[in-house]
C-alpha cells in the first residue's frame, strides 16, 4: 500500500508537523488550551494527549493537517 504524505514511519511526529507549521510549544499550547509543558510531555512521549473536540479541531487547523494526517503516537 502506497504511504500517505503523513504516514507515522516517516518523521511525522508532532514536533514535526508543529515545527513545520512554523509554531513554538507554547504558541501551539495557546491555541490548543494546555500548557507548554503538556505539549512538551506529548513530544517525548511522557504522556497520551487527551483532548476534547474542539480542541482536537484547533490542533488539526493549527497545524494545517486533518485529523487522520495527524499521528497515532505523538512522540518520535
Amino acid at each position: 500500500m502506497p504511504a500517505s504524505p503523513l504516514d507515522h514511519s516517516a518523521p511525522h511526529t508532532l514536533k514535526h508537523l508543529r515545527e513545520r507549521a512554523g509554531l513554538s510549544q507554547e504558541a501551539l499550547a495557546r491555541i490548543v488550551g494546555v500548557s507548554g509543558k503538556t505539549v512538551s510531555n506529548w513530544e517525548r512521549g511522557m504522556s497520551v494527549a487527551s483532548l476534547t473536540v474542539p480542541q482536537m479541531k484547533a490542533l488539526c487547523d493549527a497545524l494545517g493537517v486533518t485529523l487522520s494526517e495527524l499521528p497515532d503516537n505523538f512522540s518520535s
